[in-house]
C-alpha cells in the first residue's frame, strides 16, 4: 500500500511532464498547448526507494457554472480530496503569476498538505521565480526540472515524511497484512468509439461515480484514462479513450496524439467495447475501428448506447446485426448490447457479455478433438488440387489463446486458397463455439521424414 500525491497548478506549467517522469514512462499526453490534460490520471510512481501513487490533474482555472473548465476544476478538487499530499507546480522561468498566488491561497484553505515545486529550473534557470515563491507562505520551494529529471532528490526529501506517516497509519490499522491479496492481473477492458458517443458516461455508470469528465462538447476526453475496479470478486482495468475520427479530419496535433493514445489502448486491451450511437448504428468509422480491434486480435463487444432515444428498437438492432454480418463476416457472432449509459437501462447485460467474450477469447481446445474435427472437415469438403496433386492436411494443433491461434500442417501450405482457410475457420468457430472473436489460422509445411 502507498500514499497518494496529486500534481496541481495552472495550465502549461509541466504537470504532465512531471507525472510521466515520476511514473517512469510516457502515460500522459504532453504538448505546448495549454489545457491538454482534462481528466485526472493515476499511476504508480517512485523516486529511488520511495513508492507512491501519483495523480495528474487538469490546469487550475477560476471557472464556475457548467462550463468545461468548471467541470475540469471539480475533477481536480476530487483528486485533492483523495490525495495525502499535493504538489503545487509553478513555472520558475515565468515567475510568480497572480493565478499562482490565487490558487496557492485556495490550497492553503484545504486539508491536504501542499509542497511547493518550481519547474523548469534546469541549469540554474528560474532563480528569480524561486525567490518570489517564498512569498506564498508554503515553506521552502523545491526546484526541479521535470523534463530533464533534475531536482528529484529534493522532491524525495520533501515527500519522505508523508511516506513514513502513511506507513505508520497503515501499520496501526493492520493494512500491511495484504500478502493474501490476489496478485493476478486484472481484465483489461478498453472503451472506444467515435467522439461524443458516451464513452466517459458509460465508464462513470460502470464505476458508480463521476470519475471521468463528461459534457455535451465533442472530444472532452483526450488521454486514455485507466481505472482499476472490482466487481463480483473480478478485477477489471477500465480504459476510457479519446474519440477516434477519420485521419483526414484530424488537423490538430493534440487530437493526433489522443488518437495514437487510443490505438495504443486497443493494442494493450483484452476486451474492447466499441460504443455506438444507437440511432445512427454502424457507420464507416465504426467499422474501421472494429477492423482495427480484430486485426490486433482483441475480443470485441458492440455497445449500442443512447438506447432510450431509439423509437423503433427492433429495426435499429436488426440494422446493426445485418451490417455486422455483411461487413465483418470474419468474426461472426459479436455480442451487441443495447443500453443507456445516462439512464442506466440495459447496463446489467454489459459486464456478463464482456466476461463471456473474454472466456471465449481464452479458450483452449484439446489436440485430439481438433484432429478428429479436421478429419471430418476434410472428408466433408476435401482440399482442392494444386500442381496436379491433392493438398493434404495432416495435423492441427492450437498454438496459443488470446486470440485462439491454430497451426495446420499441410503438404502444400502455400497452395491452399484463402477460401478453404475461411472454410476451416468458420468450421472451428461453429463446431467449437467460438463466436464473435478473431481466430488465427496458420498453414505450415509438415516435416518430411525421408528428407
Amino acid at each position: 500500500m502507498t500514499f497518494t500525491v496529486a500534481i496541481v497548478g495552472r495550465p502549461n506549467v509541466g504537470k504532465s511532464t512531471l507525472f510521466n517522469r515520476l511514473a517512469g514512462r510516457r502515460l500522459a499526453i504532453v504538448n505546448d498547448a495549454p489545457g491538454v490534460t482534462r481528466d485526472r490520471r493515476e499511476a504508480s510512481a517512485s523516486i529511488a526507494d520511495l513508492k507512491f501513487t501519483v495523480i495528474d490533474t487538469a490546469g487550475l482555472e477560476d471557472a464556475t457554472g457548467d462550463t468545461l473548465e468548471a467541470r475540469m476544476r471539480e475533477q481536480t478538487e476530487m483528486a485533492l480530496g483523495d490525495a495525502d499530499v499535493a504538489l503545487l507546480l509553478i513555472d520558475a522561468r515565468a515567475g510568480l503569476t497572480p493565478v499562482d498566488e490565487h490558487f496557492a491561497h485556495w490550497l492553503r484553505r484545504m486539508k491536504t498538505p501542499v509542497i511547493l515545486c518550481l519547474n523548469k529550473c534546469e541549469a540554474g534557470a528560474g532563480q528569480a521565480g524561486l525567490l518570489e515563491a517564498y512569498s506564498l507562505g508554503l515553506g521552502d520551494p523545491v526546484p526541479l526540472s521535470a523534463e530533464h529529471g533534475e531536482g528529484l532528490g529534493g522532491l524525495y526529501d520533501a515527500l519522505r515524511p508523508y511516506s513514513d506517516r502513511y506507513s505508520d497509519r497503515a501499520a496501526e490499522a493492520g493494512a500491511g497484512d495484504d500478502e493474501g491479496e490476489d496478485e493476478g492481473r486484472p481484465l483489461q477492458l478498453a472503451i472506444v468509439g467515435r467522439p461524443n458517443v458516451g464513452k466517459s458516461t458509460l465508464v462513470n455508470r460502470l464505476l458508480g461515480e463521476e470519475r471521468m469528465l463528461t459534457g455535451p462538447e465533442p472530444g472532452v476526453t483526450r488521454d486514455a484514462i485507466a481505472v482499476e475496479w472490482e466487481v463480483g470478486g473480478r478485477r477489471i482495468r477500465l480504459v476510457d479513450t479519446a474519440g477516434l475520427r477519420r485521419k483526414a479530419r484530424i488537423t490538430e496535433t493534440v487530437e493526433g496524439l489522443s488518437a495514437t493514445d487510443s490505438l495504443r489502448a486497443i493494442r494493450f486491451a483484452q476486451v474492447v467495447a466499441l460504443v455506438l450511437e444507437a440511432e445512427t448504428g454502424l457507420e464507416k468509422q465504426d467499422l474501421t475501428i472494429a477492423r482495427t480491434v480484430i486485426e490486433e486480435g482483441r475480443a470485441p463487444v458492440i455497445v449500442l448506447n443512447k438506447w432510450d432515444r431509439v423509437k423503433d428498437r427492433a429495426m435499429a438492432l436488426k440494422r446493426v446485426e445485418d451490417r455486422l454480418r455483411t461487413s465483418l463476416p470474419q468474426v461472426r457472432g459479436i455480442p451487441v448490447i443495447p443500453c443507456s449509459a445516462l439512464k442506466g437501462g440495459g447496463m446489467s447485460r454489459l459486464l456478463p457479455a464482456v466476461l463471456k467474450t473474454y472466456d471465449i477469447w481464452n479458450r483452449r481446445i484439446p489436440t485430439a478433438g481438433l484432429n478428429e474435427w479436421l478429419r471430418h472437415a476434410t472428408e466433408a469438403h476435401p482440399p482442392p488440387l494444386a500442381r496436379g496433386r491433392r493438398v493434404k492436411l495432416r495435423y492441427i494443433t492450437q498454438a496459443k489463446t488470446r486470440p485462439p491461434t491454430f497451426i495446420v500442417f499441410a503438404s502444400l501450405p502455400d497452395a491452399l486458397p484463402d477460401a478453404y482457410s475461411r472454410y476451416l475457420v468458420n468450421g472451428l468457430r461453429e463446431d467449437f463455439n467460438l463466436p464473435g472473436i478473431p481466430i488465427r489460422l496458420i498453414m505450415r509445411k509438415g516435416d518430411n521424414p525421408y528428407a
